[in-house]
């Protein structure tokens, strides 16, 4: 089955009788048994709900995974990932990230003692550098955010591997429609499902998903335990999001491509960092471990004094934190999404005062080149 009919039948098994199409929303906080020592299948919904189920069925279907876990945000996910850690553990990751996964990194895991060294994941020899004995996991952001730096996840799974580390990979702007990391060498793939997944910017939640069933196991103790389970609503809205992935990550990606085009011939524009644009220096990465080059664009533009006025001036994209819903976002990482990295790293890595992210939407193309023409001219 390919993945355009996966991402609609995926759901898996019916917990009713009635033959609903639309997975049934299960609100009940807890089950009924019919006797001492048999269940139903549920017993507490911070354990288990239909709902959510069908949903982290559905995403170990579509990852290629033995099982997932849904969680109420992407960073809920992230947290609980990091939970299989001790005192003294070490892990890479991405030295371009999620702002508030570095601050999660920075904040909470040195604290316990947990070492974390930043490295660009598109440097294989740069990640073998940094192994030390006690390297536990690798975690890489491929697109990253917001530089959209590409790292070549089949590459860096031996590398993983031969260190005793697990390989995780945020395929938040990806998704399995358009790279599976499992299939080409990862341990675990997370999401921010309140992006793409759900897409519409109605709901927040967050997906593991796991190759092997015994870390999937061990995740699922924490799990359990820590309750940070996501809601059988938006476990429905994210499955609803699910069913229209493929046509939107299709109608995203053309829009991005124009629009990328756009913006390398446009006056007030000095860069543009687009994983579909042949120029990109890892084009033939992407093109070899994904099927599409995703939604996500950063650019510079010429003079810092115009970012005020491009946020202030658009009409049809909104200036918005977040990104893969169905309407264009434009975001100002250095104030906003990576408010929390240091200096010193935020110049490193190019994050400058110049520096705008776009998220593109289903919009028609030319209405959004339109206005950000419009909003950089007025």
């Amino acid at each position: 089955m390919k993945i355009s009919t996966k991402l609609i039948h995926s759901a898996g098994e019916k917990f009713d009788r009635t033959g609903a199409i639309s997975t049934p929303i299960y609100l009940s906080a807890t089950y009924a048994h019919e006797k001492l020592g048999e269940s139903r299948g549920f017993d507490y919904s911070r354990l288990e709900n239909p709902t959510r189920m069908a949903l982290e069925n559905t995403m170990a279907a579509l990852e290629g995974g033995v099982k997932s876990y849904a969680f109420s945000s992407g960073m809920a996910a992230t947290a609980c990932l990091f939970e299989t850690l001790k005192s003294g553990d070490h892990i890479i990751s991405s030295h371009d990230i999620y702002g508030g996964t570095r601050r999660f990194f920075d904040s909470i895991l040195t604290k316990r003692n947990i070492a974390v060294s930043y490295v660009d994941t598109s440097d294989l020899e740069a990640i073998k550098s940094a192994v030390r004995h006690n390297t536990k996991i690798i975690f890489i952001e491929t697109p990253s955010n917001p530089m959209m730096i590409v790292s070549d996840v089949a590459k860096i799974a031996p590398i993983a591997k031969k260190s005793g580390a697990k390989l995780v990979v945020d395929n938040t702007f990806l998704t399995p429609y358009f790279m599976r990391p499992l299939e080409l060498g990862a341990d675990v793939v997370m999401h921010s499902a309140t992006k793409y997944l759900g897409g519409h910017n109605d709901c927040m939640g967050g997906v593991l998903t796991f190759k092997c069933a015994g870390f999937a196991d061990e995740i699922g103790e924490i799990y359990k335990s820590a309750g940070g389970c996501l809601s059988a609503f938006d476990s429905w809205l994210i499955l609803r999001g699910i069913k229209t992935l493929g046509i939107r990550m299709d109608k995203i990606s053309l829009n991005a491509m124009k629009i990328a085009g756009w913006l390398k011939s446009c006056k007030f524009i000095t860069k543009v960092n687009y994983v579909g644009l042949g120029e990109h220096p890892q084009y033939e990465v992407s093109k070899a471990q994904a099927s599409g080059f995703g939604g996500m664009i950063s650019f510079e533009v010429a003079d810092e004094k115009m970012v005020p006025k491009i946020l202030e001036n658009v009409k049809i994209i909104y200036f918005a934190e977040s990104l893969g819903g169905v309407e264009s976002l434009i975001t100002y990482p250095l104030v906003q999404t990576h408010a929390a990295v240091p200096e010193e790293d935020l110049n490193h890595l190019g994050i400058n005062k110049k520096l705008m992210r776009l998220s593109v939407g289903i919009e028609d193309a030319d209405d959004l080149i339109a206005d950000l023409a419009q909003a950089m001219e007025g």
